[in-house]
């Protein structure tokens, strides 16, 4: 963990919690909405730079979400836990990025040869210090509680081949709507799913958590209309006579050019 992240988690942990956590995020969805691009409604940009210079805004936020206890948590409604979450994680991450940013051309260039960004602690979340790989491995992906296999195109790992940052926020009264447009929008994108002949090619994402589709070939088969733009296409997709292939992840940072 970082000693900025160290110190903003202390700084948290003694602010008062006497409050009623906002499930708009309207903080949160105020920061994406002056800071994150779309490009040709299927993938977007995210200005890193700006939200530096606006860095009260997110430590604000991230407070917000430090001061949830684990028993006002469990208060909630499903929905309200998951917007929470994912929120939590896409935020952390911004801030992970920070630590080293303008520096880096990836994510991945945090950390170490022996902790990846997602293995290092970025701040506090329900009582504990967390790392990005337990919100989303332990917490949001936790067999049995959530089981939304469409979290994988609303958590974001700060990389051009990530699916695209909404510019908002995750809500309760919207999530079912946010996350089927979410995965809509990245099946959209012909640079990270498309039919190519006999060949489905998609998202390395659906490579490393197939499992959370009971069905894959169903799944591509209900967005036969997304994934390819003819009939025939169509027809190859739902009736699963295709090659399935992965496509290489692009691991740089999606950052809006300056």
């Amino acid at each position: 963990m970082t000693s900025r992240a160290y110190a903003l988690t202390a700084a948290m942990l003694l602010s008062p919690s006497a409050f009623a956590f906002d499930h708009s995020h309207e903080n949160w969805s105020a920061l994406l909405d002056a800071h994150v691009t779309w490009i040709d409604g299927v993938a977007s940009q995210v200005d890193y730079a700006g939200i530096a210079e606006n860095r009260d805004a997110l430590d604000a936020y991230l407070a917000e979400l430090v001061d949830v206890t684990p028993r006002a948590y469990k208060k909630w409604t499903e929905d309200q836990q998951l917007a929470f979450l994912i929120n939590a994680y896409n935020a952390y991450t911004i801030e992970l990025v920070l630590t080293e940013y303008p520096e880096i051309e990836s994510i991945k260039e945090i950390g170490s040869l022996f902790k990846s960004p997602w293995k290092l602690e970025v701040g506090q979340l329900l009582g504990q210090v967390r790392t990005l790989d337990e919100i989303e491995h332990e917490m949001i992906r936790e067999e049995g509680v959530f089981d939304e296999p469409r979290i994988h195109a609303a958590v974001v790992c700060a990389s051009i081949g990530c699916p695209a940052l909404r510019a908002e926020a995750f809500v309760a009264d919207r999530l079912d709507a946010q996350l089927e447009d979410s995965m809509v929008r990245f099946l959209s994108d012909r640079s990270r799913n498309r039919l190519n002949g006999e060949d489905l090619e998609v998202s390395k994402i659906f490579d490393w958590y197939g499992d959370d589709w009971e069905d894959l070939d169903g799944f591509f088969a209900r967005h036969a209309v997304v994934l390819s733009d003819d009939a025939s296409g169509q027809r190859v997709i739902r009736e699963a006579k295709y090659d399935l292939e992965f496509l290489s992840y692009d691991w740089k940072l999606n950052d809006l050019p300056r």
